[in-house]
């Protein structure tokens, strides 16, 4: 970039000069890989025979762009990888759409492409095909990202809501709710500060490792609304209760002391490197120590009863409460 350009402008989408020097000096560099051709407005993408297509697409928008664990950037290959990763798929391609504000700072943009790339690097996905847009000021929220993921799984790979039954086990990967506290935290809109880091992260391995184990129903990664939304996913879905124990849910401690000083259920903070399985009874097990070899903290949490569609929290006390489904966001933007 011309060292004149410390801002976007709106000129640099209108497909002229400064555009074309975004593009090439800015975004190529960053996501240079053989099949991205920036001239294009099309790429053809090699794709195996014997594997059926998994396409995944996201739009991305958090507030603050940058926070502890991870930025903007970062967190659109995260969340488009984990899509794919749930579902059975190894991801391979992405594509993503850009949309900048008016004024923002090129060196905001030039670290959020650059944890972006490296994002990608480490999933070992290719980003093949993008778009820039510029909007004017207060039009955005300095960036927006949209992010489309193309991956492949085996053909007959049969993991939905749809084949969870009764007696199955409920696993979480790890600690929730840390990505909602870090943002929390990154905003500073209550005078707080802490070193909690949002968990943004592939949960591939996760997924990879299940995969392996017979019996696998579902997976699924609790991003908005967190575990307790996913729960609800399970109940409706399945028209099963959904049990869940207090005791046995990982929350750090860091989390666990923003929620109680702000009022806010753990529960229902968002995760971005987490995942959530239900596996058959018999499976369980193999699939917690098979979870465990690459996310040490994983749990099982609960089972699918018979019973009517809710869930239900046993308490540390040893009381029950239902948990209801969220309706207001407690924390917008946020991934």
């Amino acid at each position: 970039m011309p060292r004149r350009d410390q801002h976007v402008s709106l000129a640099h989408g209108n497909g002229g000069r400064l555009m074309r020097e975004l593009i090439e000096e800015l975004f190529a560099p960053a996501l240079e890989n053989p099949l991205l051709d920036t001239r294009a407005d099309a790429v053809a993408v090699p794709t195996p025979q014997d594997l059926e297509l998994v396409v995944t697409t996201d739009g991305f928008t958090v507030q603050p762009l940058e926070f502890p664990g991870g930025n903007i950037g970062s967190l659109a290959v995260h969340g488009t990888v984990n899509d794919l990763a749930v579902c059975g798929a190894l991801p391979h391609y992405l594509t993503v759409s850009t949309f900048l504000e008016e004024g923002l700072e090129i060196e905001v943009l030039r670290r959020a492409i650059a944890a972006l790339a490296a994002a990608a690097r480490a999933c070992g996905v290719a980003v093949v095909a993008g778009d820039t847009k510029v909007l004017g000021r207060g039009d955005c929220d300095g960036i927006y990202l949209a992010a489309t993921g193309l991956g492949f799984r085996p053909r007959g790979l049969r993991l939905a809501l749809a084949e969870v039954r009764a007696g199955d086990r409920i696993l979480v990967s790890g600690p929730v709710g840390d990505h909602g506290a870090a943002v929390l935290l990154a905003r500073q809109e209550f005078g707080l500060r802490g070193d909690l880091k949002s968990d943004a992260a592939s949960v591939l391995p996760e997924a990879q490792a299940l995969l392996r184990v017979p019996g696998l129903r579902f997976m699924r990664d609790p991003t908005r609304g967190g575990l307790a939304t996913v729960a609800h996913e399970l109940a409706r879905a399945s028209g099963l209760r959904v049990q869940l124990a207090e005791s046995s849910i990982p929350v750090n401690d860091a989390v666990q002391s923003v929620c109680e000083l702000l009022g806010y259920d753990p529960l229902y903070l968002a995760c971005e490197g987490r995942v959530v399985a239900v596996v058959a009874p018999e499976s369980c097990p193999a699939a917690l120590g098979e979870l465990r070899k690459v996310a040490p903290g994983a749990a099982l949490i609960g089972e699918l009863q018979a019973g009517s569609a809710q869930v239900v929290l046993e308490t540390s006390f040893g009381g029950q409460r239902v948990l209801d489904e969220l309706e207001d966001d407690p924390l917008p933007r946020i991934c």
